[in-house]
């Protein structure tokens, strides 16, 4: 099996890596991590800040998730996620359900956008959706 994994700021959490880790149990998993460049709501930001943390919790991820015995490997995206996952899909991705990782609802501006839903509707692949914290990843 083959999963796009969407998250940004809960991307190194262990309640993903923990589902990571169910979807993967008793087969081969490969998993592609798309980080949306999201800026940050709480101060003024530059594009360079964006894509700098976004990296930054990419490969914090994909330290975490070499431990699942999957192939892994990931990208930094646009920084509106519906744009970045259609980016990927573009160059001809295929997966076979997408991971999606948010905030609880009262903090998550992609639940606020229904993002789940609008992924599911628009690539007709199933979505996962996987509720975690916010994860820090200070320089």
């Amino acid at each position: 099996m083959r999963y796009l994994v969407v998250a940004n700021e809960t991307l190194a959490g262990g309640n993903l890596l923990s589902r990571l880790r169910q979807l993967g149990a008793g087969e081969s998993c490969r998993l592609h991590v798309l980080v949306p460049a999201t800026a940050p709501p709480d101060h003024v930001w530059t594009e360079g800040e964006t894509i700098d943390v976004a990296q930054r919790r990419l490969d914090t991820a994909l330290d975490r998730f070499r431990e699942l015995d999957a192939e892994v490997d990931g990208e930094v995206g646009d920084a509106r996620p519906l744009q970045a996952i259609a980016d990927v899909f573009e160059r001809g991705e295929a997966f076979d359900g997408i991971v999606l990782s948010t905030l609880p609802p009262n903090l998550s501006r992609w639940l606020k956008l229904d993002l789940p839903h609008r992924v599911e509707s628009t690539f007709g692949l199933p979505v996962i959706h996987v509720v975690g914290s916010r994860e820090d990843v200070s320089a």
